[in-house]
């Protein structure tokens, strides 16, 4: 080979392959909604929020600056526009009129699209108190489809075998097994995916049963938030275990940059502040997706 094209060829060797960077965050922000106080669909004694505490929220939504915000407890479009830029982020919420919706918050530029709502999550569709639908969308990270997936669990049941007689145990198991089908057809579709949200589960003890359900014997999952523990709202305590969770899989695990993980923790310590902001705090990492 001629020295120049020799030269070429181990420039063009050297050459990183371009990816596209991609931040993904969820958070649960407790009763999201722009309903009066005596609407009947809320629970009594909710406090309601003000002006004030929109307006906060939505400047911790601008120091986020997430690509794309799994949503939970938001009562649809109108509350998350009062919280994100509508001209910036495209949104999107499972078909249901619960108040208490699951979502996604997502810049338009990644072109989303939704799917179809993974409706069997709620096991208890047309109950007064009903569960959850989780919330399915694809964006193109650089061309790349990523498949996306919010969810709000059952709660009651943060630990311990999933298979106790427990009522609430037994309502998560059933979720669990639901979402395995979910992460199977994934695979089955070889694209890549993620699974964001409130799984009302910590997920610290070796072998728990709710990820071993979602992962399969050979179907590994990367939970971001392994190895460490929640900051939001610990005080002087210390953190506490995640029950906000992103789990990623089909070849999106490979994608997660290495200490990315990241809690935006609420200036605000009152104790009073978090029925007015959230009990949860927003909670992310950054992909970078080959092109």
């Amino acid at each position: 080979m001629r020295p120049l094209l020799l030269a070429l060829a181990l420039l063009l060797t050297a050459i990183p392959a371009r990816a596209a960077e991609l931040k993904l965050a969820t958070w649960n922000i407790a009763w999201l909604t722009l309903r009066p106080p005596v609407d009947p669909a809320l629970p009594r004694g909710l406090t309601p929020r003000a002006t004030s505490d929109l307006d906060a929220l939505a400047r911790y939504a601008r120091q986020l600056d997430a690509d794309v915000v799994a949503l939970q407890e938001v009562d649809g479009p109108a509350a998350a526009a009062r919280i994100f830029d509508a001209a910036t982020y495209a949104f999107f919420f499972a078909r249901e009129d619960d108040v208490q919706r699951t979502g996604f918050a997502v810049r338009r530029t990644l072109r989303p699209v939704q799917n179809e709502d993974l409706a069997r999550l709620d096991t208890r569709a047309g109950a007064r108190r009903s569960l959850r639908r989780g919330t399915d969308i694809t964006v193109q990270a650089g061309g790349v489809p990523l498949r996306l997936l919010s969810i709000h669990l059952n709660a009651g049941c943060q630990s311990g075998p999933l298979d106790r007689a427990d009522g609430e145990c037994e309502t998560l198991h059933r979720q669990a097994e639901i979402l395995a089908g979910w992460v199977a057809a994934r695979r089955r579709e070889g694209v890549g995916f993620a699974i964001l949200g409130d799984f009302n589960r910590r997920m610290n003890a070796p072998g728990d049963d709710l990820l071993r359900t979602l992962a399969g014997p050979e179907a590994p999952l990367l939970r971001a938030t392994e190895g460490h523990s929640n900051p939001c709202w610990s005080g002087a305590q210390g953190g506490r275990p995640f029950i906000d969770h992103i789990l990623l899989g089909g070849g999106a695990e490979r994608w997660v940059q290495r200490g990315s993980l990241r809690v935006l923790v609420y200036a605000e310590h009152d104790p009073a502040m978090r029925e007015r902001l959230s009990d949860h705090c927003p909670v992310s990492t950054r992909l970078r997706v080959p092109e």
